[in-house]
């Protein structure tokens, strides 16, 4: 197939990544817009989330990464994760890779999306344009309206994830012992603490980031004052 009959969607926030700039280097039809899922959609029903060493181990440790996971298998027949980056960064980052690796299996095994690595973004935009041109389709890529789920139980156990270090198993304990997602927020940090799986530190993250005043709030304040 010919690169230029290629068309891939790129979310705007990987433009300063530089692999959307490669990727019209070479021909590469691109479309930018605002993705809620994933990084690149290079196929009707593939998408690929792209995490850096970093990023991987950091979404590891604020719960965002298993919760990306479900959604991707959630609206896309055939997700991939793309690790790009010298895999011996994780000796810097974390003091004990046995958590970066449990991920990787944790992605491979539970939730079956295959984790392709590539060493640079000279790289990664070969391997997208290599995946593009595998589509049977011949639409093209496609943009999935997503919709936020009805199911209150996901509802409950999505705004739980999006608190610092907390992932769906320690939210589903967390609706568990209080109840409801209210209860959580208004829970004391010695009373989070007790979680399984929880413990002090994290605790104490989470009511910080609850407590702390919005940047929005002070930004509104000094808006207030100027005018």
């Amino acid at each position: 197939m010919k690169l230029d009959k290629l068309r891939i969607i790129v979310d705007e926030r990987e433009k300063k990544s530089g692999i959307p700039d490669l990727l019209k280097a070479i021909g590469i039809k691109i479309e930018l817009k605002t993705l809620t899922i994933g990084d690149y959609i290079v196929a009707p029903e593939t998408v690929v989330e792209r995490k850096s060493i970093r990023d991987l181990i950091s979404s590891i440790f604020d719960g965002r990464l298993f919760d990306q996971c479900s959604r991707l298998k959630e609206h896309f027949q055939n997700p991939i994760i793309l690790l790009e980056g010298n895999v011996d960064e994780i000796e810097e980052i974390t003091e004990n890779p046995l958590v970066f690796y449990g991920a990787l299996s944790s992605i491979v095994i539970d939730f079956k999306i295959p984790i392709i690595p590539t060493p640079n973004a000279s790289h990664t935009a070969k391997l997208l344009v290599s995946l593009s041109s595998r589509k049977v389709s011949t639409k093209g890529p496609f943009l999935k309206k997503i919709r936020k789920s009805n199911d209150i139980q996901k509802q409950q156990l999505s705004s739980l994830c999006s608190l610092p270090g907390v992932g769906e198993k320690t939210a589903t304990r967390m609706l568990a012992k209080f109840g409801s997602p209210l209860k959580v927020f208004c829970a004391s940090s010695s009373e989070l603490a007790k979680i399984e799986g929880l413990g002090g530190a994290r605790a104490k993250n989470i009511k910080k980031m609850l407590e702390s005043t919005s940047q929005h709030l002070k930004k509104s304040n000094q808006k207030t004052l100027h005018d």
